[in-house]
């Protein structure tokens, strides 16, 4: 099924979700490695095939392309634009704040849809990052979207703390117990981190990111939920 798709010279964004869970063996939500030289060599053969393939998915298909152009210009970028949609501040973007912010960077590419369209966007949109198919995006589901060499995400993947961990961690480093966490704090947390994980995290980083971090505040006061995000692997 896949192969017949990329012999096509244009494919719908449903067609899109079937060759990357082809392709995206591990179901890590990057192709890299054996899989992405499978996709280069069947991509290869498709072009012998149907004649030269100018994009996998036409131009206003392409909204993953166009978040990656206008949205990703750094990791700090993309934490501000999560910040933006996760209008609730539950830590989740859900599917009425995922289709709001479809609809305005479509519209910031003046490309217009409509709802039906808007729709399958949505649901393509979760089917290719909603690891847990709990039916929203995480920041962690969401950061798949960025670059590897941009996503500092994936280094604290392997320092996130337990729920009780991370709270006693908060209490610590909250010094003046203010109830939230400030740049001076904030980089003291990740001095220690770095020290304690430096297989995962370089402390020639720290300004990063805490630049990227503090994105997620609220006027510089970095509240626990916000922080947990980061750190906390939300069990007890």
């Amino acid at each position: 099924m896949a192969e017949s798709h990329l012999q096509s010279s244009l494919i719908t964004a449903s067609e899109f979700f079937e060759i990357w869970l082809h392709f995206d063996a591990d179901g890590s939500g990057y192709l890299e490695g054996k899989e992405l030289q499978n996709l280069i060599q069947e991509l290869q053969q498709a072009r012998k095939k149907a004649g030269l393939l100018a994009h996998i998915l036409p131009t206003e298909e392409n909204f993953l392309l166009l978040f990656r152009c206008q949205q990703l210009k750094s990791c700090e970028e993309f934490m501000k634009t999560w910040r933006k949609y996760d209008t609730d501040h539950s830590g989740f973007i859900e599917t009425e704040e995922l289709k709001n912010f479809l609809k305005d960077l479509l519209e910031k590419a003046n490309k217009t849809v409509d709802d039906k369209k808007l729709a399958e966007y949505t649901d393509l949109m979760l089917k290719l990052f909603d690891s847990n198919n709990d039916g929203k995006l995480e920041l962690t589901e969401m950061a798949r979207l960025l670059p590897v060499q941009e996503n500092f995400l994936l280094k604290f993947q392997g320092v996130k703390m337990c729920g009780k961990e991370f709270n006693k961690a908060f209490e610590l480093y909250d010094q003046d117990g203010n109830g939230y966490i400030d740049e001076n704090e904030l980089d003291a947390l990740l001095k220690d981190l770095c020290e304690k994980n430096k297989q995962d995290l370089d402390i020639n980083n720290i300004p990063t990111y805490k630049k990227s971090i503090m994105a997620l505040s609220d006027g510089g006061k970095l509240y626990r939920t916000d922080l947990a995000l980061i750190l906390s692997a939300g069990d007890n």
